[in-house]
């Protein structure tokens, strides 16, 4: 039996460069996705995760539904970047009514802004290995300007807002419903537009988070720097098989010039991790987002890493229905479908 539609919701993940969505279904033989489709955003709407344009995201977001026939009014999105703190931290053994009432004074110690200025949650993980009177709790907070930005987009864009996940966890859920747990420490690395995310998983729980503002656009903007084109231009020269305006060679040095920083900024993220944690080393990478279809990329961070680097496919479990979703395409898309189908597998009320 298939869940009603009043129980599901649209995965709409809203990024500076693209808006996805994604609609997933669940019956006894499994997931099936039965819609995605993505529209681009005109440079400048949203940067670094703030809306600077929220009429122009609006009109996206209503013109993404039209074109693929979504129907369904009740969406999921998912925020992150500066203004998202996600943190693990150790408090003394409480119910969990208790820790709401404590949980400004708990999380005072470790949010560095005001903490009159966040929207606060928490998950209880369980109790600490070596100290049974402490609990693991994972702590997040999200600067309430932001939230409330994201909130007044989704009823401009005339929708039901159900769900604001943060982009780490959705595309942790996805990983999890496609592949199985092996108890190797995983290491989540998402290469969007103007930002990368990285969600570091031992047991299947998150043990380390970090968002660094470093992206695809940043080719982009080195292009645009070199022969004076426009964000769309150069976007049109990066994806051209052969490009007119540059040589391929320029092109090239342009994207290993950027690959290298990737690879530096992610490698300082893990010397960090393994700082605090040295015994967990991290056997497998999986990359998500536009930057995880750069060969050079993926080629480099397994050298510099040590680890196995590997490219998500969060349709790998799934069938497929409606007859507008081509498998190739899906097959094509897959990397940066993932945030959007972590949230297409929420369900209204979802914790």
């Amino acid at each position: 039996m298939i869940f009603g539609p009043k129980n599901q919701v649209v995965g709409l993940d809203i990024g500076s460069r693209t808006i996805k969505a994604a609609e997933a279904v669940e019956s006894k033989n499994g997931w099936a996705v039965k819609t995605f489709g993505s529209i681009d955003l005109i440079p400048g709407a949203i940067e670094e995760g703030i809306i600077k344009d929220p009429q122009a995201v609006a009109s996206a977001i209503r013109e993404l539904f039209r074109l693929y026939n979504i129907r369904q009014q009740n969406v999921a999105i998912s925020i992150g970047g500066y203004s998202v703190i996600v943190k693990n931290i150790t408090v003394q053994n409480m119910p969990e009514e208790q820790l709401y009432d404590s949980l400004n004074f708990e999380a005072e110690q470790y949010i560095p802004f005001d903490i009159n200025d966040v929207n606060l949650d928490f998950q209880i993980l369980g109790e600490t290995e070596n100290n049974p009177n402490q609990m693991n709790v994972l702590l997040v907070a999200a600067k309430k300007d932001m939230v409330n930005d994201y909130i007044n987009l989704i009823d401009m864009a005339q929708l039901n807002l159900c769900i604001i996940d943060i982009d780490a966890f959705a595309l942790q859920n996805i990983f999890e419903v496609n592949y199985k747990e092996n108890g190797e420490n995983i290491a989540l690395i998402d290469i969007g537009a103007s930002k990368t995310s990285l969600n570091i998983l031992k047991d299947q729980i998150s043990v380390f988070m970090r968002d660094v503002s470093l992206g695809c656009n940043q080719i982009n903007q080195k292009i645009t720097s070199l022969i004076n084109c426009s964000m769309a231009e150069a976007e049109d020269l990066k994806l051209c098989e052969s490009p007119d305006k540059m040589s391929p060679d320029d092109l090239k040095r342009i994207e290993s010039a950027v690959v290298s920083d990737w690879c530096n900024e992610i490698r300082r993220a893990l010397d960090f991790f393994y700082s605090t944690n040295p015994e967990d080393q991290i056997k497998q990478i999986v990359l998500s987002g536009g930057g995880a279809n750069i060969k050079e990329f993926r080629e480099s961070l397994a050298i510099q890493t040590s680890a196995e680097v590997k490219t998500i496919n969060p349709f790998e479990t799934f069938e497929i229905h409606g007859n507008r979703l081509d498998s190739a395409y899906l097959k094509k898309i897959a990397p940066q479908a993932a945030i959007a189908m972590g949230l297409a597998i929420r369900r209204v009320n979802d914790k």
